[in-house]
């Protein structure tokens, strides 16, 4: 899957015309921040974990780490990232280009609180050089899979 996976998902919501792309990389918080022209907080990075044989997934603001006491508490099972090829395998996007639009059927989405402070963060689109701007409501409304809100990154509420 690719750009066109997550296209095409959101053209259902009319939002395909919204998804930003850009001539440089956009793959790590910094230089999406840099093509979008924003603080790097507000790249909303999408992290990929398996808790037993489930793919989850989990946006949260690019200034935020994931905090292993409340992920374990928050889901029963300790922290662990999917590999690059188990991310293509299991999700449907590669690295850099990983986002809750366009994704293999089954895999939850949950979105972190740490994006909430924000009017408006900028996502992946499928692609390491893509982006588009929603709001934290827009992710509950299109992110696929949504499931819900969890508290499990450390880091951002130092800053405020």
């Amino acid at each position: 899957m690719s750009i066109e996976a997550g296209k095409n998902y959101l053209r259902q919501f009319g939002l395909e015309d919204k998804v930003l792309e850009f001539d440089v990389s956009s793959a790590t918080v910094e230089l999406a921040a840099q093509a979008v022209g924003v603080e790097g907080k507000r790249i909303a990075k999408t992290l990929s974990f398996k808790i037993g044989e489930e793919p989850i997934l989990i946006l949260a603001a690019g200034d935020a780490k994931v905090d292993n006491k409340k992920y374990k508490a928050t889901f029963s099972a300790k922290a662990k990232m999917l590999t690059p090829d188990e991310v293509v395998e299991l999700i449907g996007h590669a690295i850099g280009g990983v986002c809750p639009f366009g994704i293999k059927d089954g895999v939850k989405t949950y979105l972190d609180e740490s994006l909430k402070r924000f009017e408006t963060v900028f996502p992946a689109v499928g692609s390491s050089n893509s982006a588009i701007e929603m709001t934290p409501a827009d992710l509950e409304k299109y992110a696929q899979n949504y499931i819900g809100w969890v508290d499990v990154c450390k880091g951002w509420q130092d800053e405020e």
